[in-house]
């Protein structure tokens, strides 16, 4: 019998390049342990909500009123439901077309971009328009969306930042295109270097690739740096000078952890630029209510705004996102609570300003326990947290262990973080998931975990490590960077 159009032989060459290290390998191992009845900590994916952090309050009471709007009409609503919250349903409510259970716009529901825009303007300080704002599906989908209107063939390029998240390596492959690499510099606390840039840049042109786009992650992600206004500003200089759109994936502003750069956005510096680059430079920029003291990772609900971008251009992005119809409904009401929640003299305020504190004020000691526990490690070295959601620590692996991870086959930060699954519980993403130097290795975990249970985790590391160590070196150490 001839081969199927399914066969794997038959497959798109591009599903078959696409690879996200987040759940892979490790990943499907600790499901495999999990289901044998070992305890396993997830600490490969930033899932809030599944390492038991406590959805907030509001916006649950908001939804739950909007999925059952009936509970509106009893009598006795208010006996269960604040009167806000109360409000605010009927609010939604009123924006839909027939409730949470019809389609919207392809763009997403007009009052909650008209609150979107709003939300912009006050943060950014400049008005924003809500027909150049898209609700999506996650982030995920908003970032495919534009790579997918960015990208035209395969020498085609976006330069995106080493270490990176791989949904941009993935999509960019299963897109057809080439992802040009630009390093971040882990001495200088994950520092960008726009002459890294221009070399990037240039290598890539001499291989006859177009660099079209370019990738920031602010907060980082893995690697948890925030980048200052100078950052921003001298980015923003070389996309324009190099005829570049920026992709400003933004989604952990709230996630900041500490005061010397406090989360600026790359719209707000762009704006705050004198023409012509405030006026022609392409940016597109990336929110959800996934992270941040959110962390509503289930209910896929993000919005991209575009800035500079041409009006025929956001038509066919349009076109585009309409051929799934619409976004969901119920993540864009979540969104719409994010940029508008509660206001001070509101029923529900201060326990909402009571949640989402103590969850921030919660993670920022977490990435502090979970730093100062891996630079107490023996050959492993951590830069602090200053955003995001992840810890991102060197591991100095010796010869011996390199030489064993090429025995099996495997990548050694691959064989590292496998032994630690097996030993531990704990499930990380290796580095080699997310890009690094040659002959340089990282883990990626989150700070996500629970902050009582913190200790016992970093000691359960600390007590493996010194093991591993133990077996595979020569016993004449390594310096720390």
């Amino acid at each position: 019998m001839s081969a199927k159009p399914l066969d794997y032989e038959n497959l798109n060459e591009n599903v078959k390049k696409c690879q996200y290290a987040v759940r892979g390998e490790l990943y499907l191992r600790a499901s495999e342990l999990q289901k044998e009845g070992k305890k396993i900590i997830f600490t490969n994916v930033g899932n809030p909500h599944a390492l038991g952090q406590k959805p907030l309050t509001f916006p649950r009471q908001v939804v739950a009123l909007c999925q059952a709007p009936f509970l509106l009409d009893d009598p006795n609503v208010g006996l269960i439901f604040p009167a806000d919250a109360i409000a605010k349903a009927k609010h939604y409510l009123s924006l839909t077309s027939g409730g949470l259970g019809a389609y919207s716009d392809s763009r997403g529901i007009p009052g909650v971009r008209k609150e979107v825009a709003e939300f912009i303007e006050r943060r950014d300080g400049y008005p924003s328009d809500p027909e150049l704002i898209f609700l999506t599906d996650g982030a995920s989908k908003g970032v495919a969306q534009i790579l997918n209107a960015v990208i035209r063939t395969e020498s085609d390029g976006i330069l995106v930042p080493v270490p990176q998240y791989p949904l941009y390596s993935a999509t960019i492959s299963l897109l057809g295109g080439t992802l040009v690499p630009y390093y971040l510099e882990e001495t200088a606390n994950w520092g960008l270097d726009t002459d890294d840039l221009q070399q990037s840049v240039a290598k890539a042109r001499s291989q006859g690739i177009t660099v079209r786009a370019m990738v920031i992650i602010n907060p980082g992600n893995p690697t948890g740096q925030c980048l200052s206004e100078a950052n921003l500003k001298s980015v923003l200089q070389f996309c324009y000078s190099q005829n570049l759109v920026l992709l400003a994936d933004e989604v952990y502003q709230q996630n900041i952890y500490q005061d010397e750069r406090p989360f600026i956005s790359s719209r707000k510096v762009l704006m705050d630029m004198s023409q012509p680059i405030s006026k022609e430079l392409q940016l597109v920029s990336f929110h959800t209510v996934s992270k941040g003291y959110w962390g509503e990772c289930g209910q896929r609900g993000a919005y991209f705004e575009m800035t500079n971008i041409p009006p025929k251009s956001v038509e066919e992005i349009y076109k585009v996102a309409s051929i799934a119809l619409s976004p969901n409904v119920p993540g864009q009401i979540f969104l719409g609570l994010m940029v508008n929640p509660p206001k001070p003299g509101d029923i529900s305020y201060e326990q909402f300003a009571r949640e989402s504190q103590g969850i921030i004020e919660s993670l920022r000691r977490r990435a502090q326990i979970m730093t100062d526990g891996f630079n107490s490690c023996r050959n492993v070295v951590c830069n602090f947290t200053e955003g995001a959601m992840y810890s991102f620590p060197q591991i100095r692996l010796p010869p011996k262990a390199i030489e064993a991870a090429k025995r099996a086959g495997k990548v050694p930060d691959v064989l590292y973080c496998l032994k630690l699954l097996e030993a531990t519980g704990i499930s990380t993403v290796p580095g080699s998931g997310f890009g690094q130097k040659e002959g340089v290795f990282h883990l990626r975990t989150t700070i996500l975990p629970a902050e009582e249970d913190m200790p016992a985790i970093m000691d359960s590391f600390k007590k493996f490590n010194d093991e591993f160590m133990d077996q595979y070196e020569d016993h004449q150490g390594y310096s720390r960077m």
